[in-house]
């Protein structure tokens, strides 16, 4: 069974005909081809790779069917990028080498953009405790830590 469903994707509006129990995270990448979002865990909402924001917060994509974001507003790692400027937690993933294959990083950027909002002035701890629903198997975190601590400053 099939609904309609319109939702705010990276600021354009997408008015579509959905499969009733398609999930978020295939209407993202197979219904809008934005691929940047990520499936490592085959649907188990343990990885982390999938997280976008859902009005701001950031959601395993995997976990929520694309029904529940209509009349909401998603946002994407290719949302990220504002007038062809990379955010600065992307700026610094990159400046301070937080990532290796990449698969992991676009959950994590979504994830920790979301806390750097609420938490300006973050603790490594706290970033750790934050990051904790994102696995990446390559970098150890310890890059990524840095990344994030650098961007909070940045953003202040």
């Amino acid at each position: 069974m099939d609904t309609r469903i319109s939702v705010t994707v990276n600021g354009v509006r997408h008015d579509r005909q959905v499969p009733i129990r398609l999930l978020l995270v295939d209407f993202l990448r197979d219904h809008l081809a934005l691929t940047g979002t990520h499936v490592a865990c085959t649907y188990e909402g343990v990885c982390g790779a999938c997280t976008v924001q859902l009005d701001g917060k950031a959601v395993k994509s995997c976990m929520l069917l694309a029904v529940q974001a209509n009349g909401r507003t998603v946002t994407t790692i290719e949302g990220l990028a504002k007038d062809g400027r990379l955010h600065p937690l992307q700026e610094a993933f990159n400046e301070h080498h937080a990532l290796q294959c990449g698969y992991c990083t676009a959950g994590i950027l979504m994830n920790a953009e979301e806390f750097l909002r609420e938490h300006p002035r973050p603790t490594d701890d706290e970033i750790r405790h934050a990051l904790v629903g994102n696995l990446c198997r390559c970098t150890g975190y310890a890059h990524i830590v840095e990344a994030v601590r650098d961007a909070a400053a940045k953003l202040r």
